[in-house]
């Protein structure tokens, strides 16, 4: 079977990430327990979750001319992405997250770095390469102009674009009208729209709504159809969205309903809570498979 082609339009960056056993207060110092250096970015991440599961992987992006840069370019090659599409810019600093583990959730600083000059001209360098693909995926930790882009060049050529509006931000009308899924969490649906929260009737099929350890929800023109979630012993949740939109990703690019492909990536985004860093915890075509089968879900198995 050929290999769905997927592009990811989004951020590079380097997870700086310290876990502890509660957050400081306004002034306070603490101990930490641990500190690790951990390639990220939601963009980077997405493109790790879709080649782990065996789609072709182009990364569009940018990271600076620095050590965390190269670390990120070395790293996207392992996987197996193709990074034509990564640019170094030189006097310009990698994006960094820096993440809390604490209370078993996260909390994260994003600093843009070299993601700040994805501008909507570098996106049409790459039009050739968003009309090839059967899937684009976006998020917005790149500049909000060049997700529109990529999504006015999606529609041009009839590609598929699933848009992850997170960091969470007002929307254009037209990123909205051009997006063919978008996939806010709880928290983020109410911020997407200067009117308020986004409601599921009001996009069908569309709109497919993220609440962690409680599934997954959307509208299909008759009925809001839940989808559970899987239990599972968290150790790190800062990968389990990036790995739900990765997921999802790759099951539209295989022509799967709605419904198949939430419930698959519900898997995956469960899978990959069991183990720590966002990329580290993603899991591979077989491991989802293994998990299905297990959970008595293997009537839903992606090829």
């Amino acid at each position: 079977m050929k290999k769905p082609v997927v592009s990811v339009v989004g951020s590079i960056n380097m997870d700086l990430v310290v876990s502890a056993s509660k957050r400081p207060t306004a002034g306070e110092t603490i101990l930490g327990n641990d500190f690790h250096i951990i390639p990220g970015g939601k963009g980077a991440n997405q493109a790790v979750a879709i080649s782990r599961l065996g789609a072709e992987v182009h990364m569009i992006g940018r990271v600076g001319e620095d050590t965390f840069g190269a670390n990120l370019i070395e790293f996207l090659e392992k996987e197996s992405i193709f990074l034509g599409g990564v640019e170094t810019l030189p006097d310009i600093s990698s994006g960094v997250a820096v993440v809390t583990l604490a209370d078993q959730d996260n909390d994260i600083i994003v600093v843009q770095g070299a993601n700040k000059y994805v501008t909507p001209d570098y996106i049409r360098k790459f039009e050739k390469q968003i009309a090839e693909s059967d899937v684009v995926l976006a998020q917005l930790e790149i500049p909000i102009g060049s997700v529109d882009e990529a999504a006015r060049l999606c529609h041009k050529y009839g590609t598929t674009f699933i848009l992850d509006p997170a960091p969470a931000q007002e929307l254009p009308s037209s990123l909205v009208e051009y997006a063919d899924y978008i996939t806010p969490n709880q928290s983020e649906l109410s911020q997407l729209t200067s009117e308020g929260m986004m409601s599921l009737k009001q996009y069908p099929q569309k709109l497919i709504v993220t609440e962690g350890k409680s599934g997954v929800m959307y509208f299909d023109g008759n009925d809001i159809i839940k989808i559970a979630s899987y239990p599972v012993k968290a150790v790190d949740t800062t990968g389990a969205g990036d790995t739900f939109n990765g997921a999802f990703g790759y099951a539209i690019s295989q022509k799967y309903d709605i419904q198949t492909a939430c419930e698959f990536a519900n898997a995956a985004a469960a899978l990959s809570v069991t183990k720590l860093g966002a990329q580290g915890g993603m899991p591979t075509m077989d491991e989802v498979k293994e998990f299905l089968y297990k959970n008595g879900k293997g009537d839903i198995v992606i090829a």
